[in-house]
């Protein structure tokens, strides 16, 4: 029954982001099919090295862009409409992922609470499963090639219906789970015939609140799977929270291990010893963040549940949402002694199995006596906490504000403005390491991204814009920009993290108490207004963005934390209002994000991220506009919240999903629903953006309503971005004229 010590996933991108840049390459046409599948094996021949010191090493948890994806290729989910474009087959899985030729894009979504993007599956009732590919086989194969024998990790198949959207209104695509089934069956056959002893099936759906439909499809599935005869061991795992009664389900089942999560959910120890003779793999490393594990009391907590189940082994959540390596970074002491990356995390798994089984020895010692300095304190800060009052978190009513921001900007219906950065070209970027190098002065910097603030003011002016942004070109991300200029921040030269396909982000660490030293936004801010009459966007991040994606000391509420880099943005929007600038956009893209997956915990969430959100943004006067944006979520499920944060104007993406979630939305308050998904290389034209358009006013007032795109530009290039703002632009002002 053994599996020892594992780890239920793994990074993908390489310790360099090497897939990132050979997928780019590839897209780009600078390397060839071959190459790619080449830079593919070396990073999974790594990851299994890397990982040899495990007694069970995971597999198939690569992917070229999305593990989802590869779940509704590998069971032949693809739409039609990128069948029909006849590409090859790591073609249309792209094309699925990005768009191509007129076939939109699958829609993207956050993964749970995560910071990950998943691949929506689409799935309707003539969907018709089958085993079409070999991905888990061929990964296992090639491993044991290697010398590594290995563990195959899929995505449940429960898991894989509840994250999939029906193509047909009013289908549930659980009820294809049966076809599902067969699949899978299949699938769980040909991996015992190549030698397979373990196979790990993720179910994380299960740690959010389900239907008893849901929890029965659970219990069908693996009473199904579990009761094949001639199978693979198998491991059903539900990490990022507590399974709830998914657990006694699972159970039930004839399934030889469960893993769960005891570090998001650590009272679910309380419900170990109904596993009986199960294998139990306890969650005691925290795969979501950086810092140390507390190693005596992991071991104590692994010890406790001796005796409850067959045998207690030591895992983590996979480890997907943390950086490789910690000895790549030049970092502070202090908190580099706090700090566990994905090796590192390996590391401490491996020692806790060994000591679990064998005791402490030397390696133990090592580990878990190296001493971890405290967190830094500031007691302004905390002084300035404490004084808050109710109504430093109220502004006017709306409609006051209404009129004095008409009156001040004189904005007309289906007024179009865009979400914040423009493209970041080369000459940024290489600008950006020239400065950090020293070949060139902060002054030379300086006026280069002056010349690009200047470049894209003249660009919106001559595509008609409404309001303006300033573009962005000094900020290297929407968050670590931010954290490079509070206290309390620690930024990553290489910790990157996935967040979809080749998108990268490097999130900063939040160590101890946040404060803003001086302004960080208004030299910019102002710089560029002084370029237009048109209003231009004073542009923050959030306070529960930054925090989501960030990696935040876990010594305190996140709450507390929450409410320090708040009030460092309230005084950044004290001095940007200050300098004459007349809108500010808070982003929030987060909000949905950070929401707790059991219900009964997510009142006391919104309370106070909203609060947060409120603190940052009521000390401004009732004539400056606050906009915010949200992006890549399930706005439905907090659209009260959103309301709450009482903004004037907010922001979201809608264009993948054609505004279905607008339908039957009564938001009181501006809001911009985007026409152009910039997320797809596909540029909309004219005629397709007066459709959205047509949608949304049927739900939204036209002074009521922006338009806009999904989200920023960085990642786009200009020659698209100019024609899909120009087209965006000329479909606003045809609607004006249709409307009336």
């Amino acid at each position: 029954m053994t599996i020892g010590s594992t780890v239920f996933g793994y990074p993908r991108i390489g310790p360099m982001r090497q897939l990132k840049r050979a997928v780019e390459q590839y897209w780009s046409g600078k390397i060839d099919e071959a190459t790619l599948q080449a830079t593919a094996r070396g990073l999974r021949a790594e990851t299994w090295a890397e990982l040899s010191e495990l007694d069970s090493i995971p597999s198939g948890t690569f992917s070229f862009y999305d593990h989802v994806l590869d779940t509704a290729f590998l069971f032949d989910a693809v739409p039609q409409r990128h069948r029909d474009l006849g590409l090859s087959e790591l073609d249309t899985y792209f094309a699925a992922a990005r768009g191509r030729d007129g076939a939109a894009a699958l829609e993207l979504t956050k993964w749970f609470d995560t910071n990950y993007h998943y691949l929506v599956p689409e799935l309707g009732p003539d969907t018709e499963f089958r085993l079409a590919g070999d991905k888990p086989i061929a990964e296992y194969r090639e491993a044991l090639e290697l010398g590594f024998t290995t563990r195959p990790v899929l995505l449940g198949p429960v898991t894989f219906l509840l994250l999939a959207k029906s193509t047909v209104p009013g289908f549930e695509p659980l009820t294809l789970l049966d076809r599902l089934l067969e699949a899978y069956v299949e699938l769980l056959g040909r991996l015992r015939v190549e030698g397979v002893e373990w196979v790990q099936l993720d179910e994380p759906a299960f740690a959010a609140d389900r239907t008893p439909a849901e929890l029965n499809a659970l219990r069908r599935t693996y009473r199904t799977l579990s009761g094949l005869p001639g199978r693979p061991k198998l491991l059903v795992t539900g990490y990022y929270g507590d399974l709830g009664p998914a657990l006694p389900i699972l159970a039930e089942s004839q399934v030889e291990a469960i893993g769960v999560d005891l570090v998001s959910a650590p009272d679910t120890s309380f419900a170990i010893p109904a596993l009986r003779d199960k294998t139990l793999v306890a969650g005691l490393v925290d795969g979501r963040n950086v810092w140390r594990t507390d190693l005596h009391a992991a071991l104590s907590k692994a010890a406790s549940l001796l005796g409850s189940a067959r045998e207690v082994v030591v895992s983590s959540s996979t480890l997907l949402h943390v950086p490789y390596d910690l000895e790549f970074e030049q970092l502070d002491a202090d908190v580099r002694a706090r700090l566990a990356f994905a090796r590192q995390k390996v590391r401490e798994v491996v020692v806790l199995g060994r000591a679990l089984r064998d005791g402490a020895d030397g390696a133990w010692a090592d580990e878990a006596q190296r001493q971890v300095p405290s967190p830094r304190r500031d007691d302004h800060v905390r002084a300035r906490i404490q004084s808050l009052r109710p109504e430093n978190q109220v502004r006017a009513p709306y409609e006051d504000r209404a009129a004095a921001q008409q009156a001040r900007l004189g904005l007309p219906p289906l007024a179009t403005t865009t979400i914040g950065s423009f493209p970041q070209t080369g000459d940024i970027r290489k600008a950006r390491a020239a400065v950090r190098s020293g070949e060139i002065t902060p002054a030379d910097y300086d006026q280069r991204m002056r010349d690009e603030i200047s470049r894209v003011i003249d660009l919106q002016e001559d595509i008609g814009l409404d309001v303006l942004v300033h573009g962005e070109p000094e900020r290297n991300d929407m968050v670590q920009y931010f954290a490079e200029h509070l206290e309390g921040f620690a930024s990553t030269e290489f910790g990157w993290v996935q967040s979809y396909g080749s998108r990268c982000v490097r999130p900063p660490i939040i160590h101890g108490d946040v404060s803003r030293p001086r302004p960080i936004t208004v030299p910019w801010s102002t710089y560029a207004q002084s370029l237009t009459s048109k209003p231009v966007k004073g542009m923050l991040t959030g306070p529960v963005t930054i925090l989501a994606w960030s990696f935040v000391r876990d010594d305190q509420p996140l709450a507390d934390t929450a409410a320090q880099v708040a009030l460092a943005l309230r005084d950044e929007i004290r001095d940007l209002e200050g300098a004459g600038i007349r809108v500010i956009q808070v982003d929030e893209p987060a909000l949905r994000e950070l929401l707790p997956l059991r219900q009964k915990d997510q009142s006391a969430y919104l309370a106070w991220s909203v609060g947060a959100f409120r603190l940052a943004t009521t000390g401004a006067t009732a004539a400056t506009q606050i906009h915010t944006h949200l992006c890549y979520s399930e706005f439905n499920e907090v659209i009260g919240a959103i309301s709450d944060l009482d903004a004037d104007v907010t922001t979201i993406e809608a264009a993948r999903s054609k505004m279905e979630i607008l339908e039957g939305l009564d938001f009181p308050r501006g809001i911009g629903p985007g026409v152009y998904d910039i997320h797809s290389p596909l540029v909309q034209n004219e005629d397709q953006i007066v459709s959205l358009i047509t949608e949304a006013v049927r739900a939204v007032p036209g002074e009521r309503l922006w338009i806009n795109p999904d989200c920023g530009l960085k990642t786009r290039g200009y020659a698209e971005v100019e024609q899909a703002l120009r087209n965006l632009v000329a479909a606003a002002q045809r609607m004006r004229t249709h409307l009336g």
